[in-house]
């Protein structure tokens, strides 16, 4: 028997509910075609039988906290992109450049984190020189160096 949440029919909130089941379950689709794995083969590593996650990718049902993390690992993304995605957390700033970087399927969770510290550092240190013009700032950067 299906819990009241899961159902996306009608009108009002259930139906704001349904928009982001489906955009969630659109997101696991591309993100599970990206990675170039089977609907079964994801249930398997996620641990998330493989009818429910058919109807999580279509849109069904919405899928818990818990079921979004588990099907995170089996993708090997962040969990977060999952959360933000579901409207459980607030899109993270900075950007396409940074969206880019949590977007990547390739790099740990670990290098994503590394190389959004040091592009948000770089932002941060460019920021406090938006006031001086590109040749100042270089003739500034030359006199802190002595």
């Amino acid at each position: 028997m299906a819990d009241e949440g899961d159902n996306l029919t009608g009108s009002g909130p259930i139906e704001k509910v349904g928009h982001l089941a489906s955009d969630i379950g659109e997101y696991i689709r591309q993100q599970r075609n990206n990675a170039k794995i089977s609907l079964r083969q994801l249930s398997k590593l996620a641990g998330v039988s493989n009818p429910y996650l058919s109807q999580i990718e279509r849109g069904v049902r919405r899928p818990s906290a818990e079921i979004l993390q588990q099907i995170a690992k089996g993708l090997r993304i962040s969990a977060e992109a999952l959360y933000v995605q579901a409207g459980i957390l607030d899109q993270p700033a900075g950007g396409p450049v940074a969206d880019a970087i949590r977007a990547d399927t390739v790099l740990t969770e670990r290098q994503k984190q590394v190389l959004l510290d040091v592009y948000e550092s770089f932002r941060r240190e460019n920021n406090q020189t938006t006031d001086v013009s590109p040749k100042e700032s270089e003739h500034h950067d030359e006199h802190q160096d002595r």
